[in-house]
């Protein structure tokens, strides 16, 4: 039997089979290979989305709209100031009353108890586009990114160097759980994924032939890693205090050239982006003003380098976001 998720939100890949996301994976090739030929493809004409916005984006955003329009539908844009949702209007209310008036709605916020509420009361499939705890829109794209680059997804070894309990180190771990891809967190104790996270995603990883670890050691997180991937430090929407924690916790957890070399040979460098590899951004100018460090989670060195697909992952966003709406309202 075919997969069919017609109607169903996308809030979380724990909540997906392997064979779902593999659908969702060839779904995206799909729409890829149709944008890169100029092929038409407005299937979801007459339909219209809405996309609540709490914390802004690039990617996310543009990626949402391109594809919506590339499918033909309708797309509202609210951005944090433009919905009374949580302020003088309750979450439920909200989506009973969007979910009446759009064939979608799209998130992008801070608790996943929102997402989790637009969900139960919508009526309509709603697609998480990054909460704290969880990332799934960015997981097919960055899976899909590791499968054009290595023809294969199961049996790699991937490798998350950073705070390795935001909502990117929750996301991957699971994400690499359900496709077969030992999964190794470096990272300092103290930022360590939940326990209860930490087991479940064991325990799918085990039903699918592969391993998580977690490491304090560099060296033995770098070891045999096929990809490196790391994030920011500090997550949006955290206040400019933590800074100095998480700079003292995680400077020896950067990405530079000694730890791509520790890699194996044809190993990549993933990031979801934005980037502080250089100070070419007012938060990097403020950081090295204010701690004398010039380049954060990676080096400008290995940013730049042959072994980057960081655009490749970012490009990869819009395909496989319009899989997920194509797939949960067709």
């Amino acid at each position: 039997m075919g997969v069919n998720i017609k109607g169903r939100s996308y809030l979380k890949l724990l909540d997906y089979t392997s064979e779902e996301i593999r659908y969702l994976l060839d779904l995206s090739k799909q729409f890829k290979n149709m944008k890169r030929n100029g092929v038409p493809h407005k299937y979801l004409e007459n339909k219209n989305i809405v996309l609540l916005f709490e914390k802004t984006s690039t990617r996310t955003r543009c990626a949402f709209e391109v594809a919506g329009r590339d499918l033909g539908m309708g797309v509202t844009y609210l951005d944090p100031g433009s919905s009374q949702m949580g302020k003088k209007e309750s979450i439920a209310d909200t989506a009973r009353v969007l979910g009446r008036m759009y064939d979608g709605i799209e998130y992008r916020g801070f608790s996943q108890d929102i997402v989790d509420e637009l969900a139960k009361y919508a009526g309509v499939p709603v697609w998480n586009g990054l909460t704290d705890q969880f990332h799934p829109t960015q997981m097919l794209a960055d899976l899909l990114t590791m499968e054009e680059k290595f023809g294969r997804l199961k049996g790699l070894n991937f490798t998350f160097m950073g705070d390795a309990r935001n909502n990117m180190g929750n996301s991957l771990m699971v994400a690499c759980a359900k496709m077969g891809i030992n999964f190794t967190a470096c990272a300092p104790k103290e930022l360590f994924p939940a326990q209860w996270l930490v087991d479940e995603a064991t325990k799918i990883a085990e039903e699918n032939d592969c391993t998580v670890r977690l490491t304090e050691d560099v060296n033995e997180g770098a070891e045999n890693a096929d990809v490196i991937y790391t994030d920011i430090w500090v997550s949006m929407g955290e206040p400019d205090e933590v800074w100095d924690t998480r700079i003292r916790l995680l400077k020896k957890y950067q990405v530079n050239a000694a730890i791509m070399a520790k890699t194996n040979p044809g190993s990549v460098f993933m990031h979801c982006l934005p980037s502080f590899h250089d100070t070419k951004t007012t938060i990097g100018t403020q950081i090295a003003e204010k701690f004398g460090i010039t380049e954060m989670e990676v080096t400008d060195e290995v940013f730049e380098s042959k072994k980057s697909i960081v655009f490749d992952e970012a490009e990869n966003r819009m395909h496989t976001i319009k899989a997920v709406i194509y797939a949960t309202l067709s």
